[in-house]
């Protein structure tokens, strides 16, 4: 994905909105983000994007476009449901996440941590990992088996890492602006490495085909527990949404459902319909997902390394 410009960081949770217009575009583009960046939005996107000093990845690095892109709505729902099968990363996220309580104060904290981490400087990419590790050595605890856990294992932070790369990068190729060719998607694994590595998981995988390796060790692993269930009837069936926003997150969640494996949606008892999918499910998330980039333009210019 050689060549990208700082225009083709499309409209996320990571890229903050202009002030609102009184236009339906400029309504929607507020609604949006409001939801997703809280309300520190706009002093969090000053930050990121107008701070100077070098950054972990230049404007021509794959990482920004694939977290810049809109994509991420449904990339981000399907990484969500794929981390749930591991069950101790899932009994962690269950006891101490609190998603359920504040599931859009837990959206913000991720978003802004990735907008740190892909655009903004060295220094705030650095400090945002390291609050993320402080508060991941306080995280310990059991499954309902017994199984213990701690949230700064470097083999449970390896799990969802992988299932957070392969879930963007497979929304990106299906629903991004700009889809990657091969190299950019060995970069882009990359590029994610670097933020892997400052998170504590060790060997983190640096091309397409050693993602796909790590997913498959991880197999094994992985189980759906009640809990598990539970996080996807939640995500999917009951969100905290007004009745107006139900159908656009119905698209959303209909993709991310249709981007999971077929073992794994199979595990978490989703239905697949190919059929389906080919016919309706992709075209209405290339629609929304083409909505929220209408409605959220790119963020300003930001610097390289």
């Amino acid at each position: 994905m050689p060549g990208t410009s700082t225009h083709d960081a499309e409209a996320t949770p990571m890229n903050p909105l202009p002030s609102p217009r009184t236009s339906v575009r400029g309504r929607l583009g507020h609604l949006i983000f409001s939801r997703v960046a809280g309300p520190d939005g706009p002093g969090l996107r000053a930050r990121i994007h107008d701070t100077p000093g070098p950054r972990w990845f230049g404007p021509e690095r794959p990482v920004r476009r694939v977290h810049g892109d809109a994509a991420m709505f449904i990339g981000g729902l399907s990484a969500l449901l794929l981390q749930s099968l591991h069950p101790q990363a899932m009994a962690a996220v269950a006891a101490h996440s609190g998603f359920r309580g504040d599931p859009w104060g837990r959206l913000q904290r991720t978003s802004a941590f990735l907008a740190v981490t892909t655009f903004g400087t060295s220094d705030s990419a650095y400090e945002a990992c390291a609050r993320v590790r402080a508060v991941h050595e306080r995280v310990r605890g059991a499954t309902s088996d017994g199984q213990p856990y701690a949230a700064s294992d470097p083999h449970l932070l390896g799990w969802v890492h992988t299932a957070e790369v392969d879930s963007f990068l497979r929304a990106h190729q299906l629903y991004g602006a700009r889809p990657l060719d091969d190299e950019g998607c060995d970069a882009y694994v990359a590029d994610t490495a670097r933020i892997a590595l400052a998170l504590g998981v060790r060997r983190p995988p640096t091309t397409r085909a050693e993602l796909a390796e790590r997913m498959a060790a991880y197999r094994g692993e992985l189980r759906v527990t009640p809990e598990a269930r539970s996080t996807a009837r939640f995500l999917l069936l009951h969100p905290p949404l007004p009745l107006l926003a139900r159908p656009p997150y119905g698209a959303i969640a209909a993709g991310a459902v249709a981007l999971l494996p077929t073992w794994a949606a199979r595990a978490l008892r989703l239905p697949r319909l190919p059929l389906a999918e080919d016919l309706c499910v992709r075209p209405l998330g290339t629609a929304v997902t083409a909505a929220i980039r209408w409605a959220m333009p790119p963020p300003p210019a930001v610097a390289g390394p």
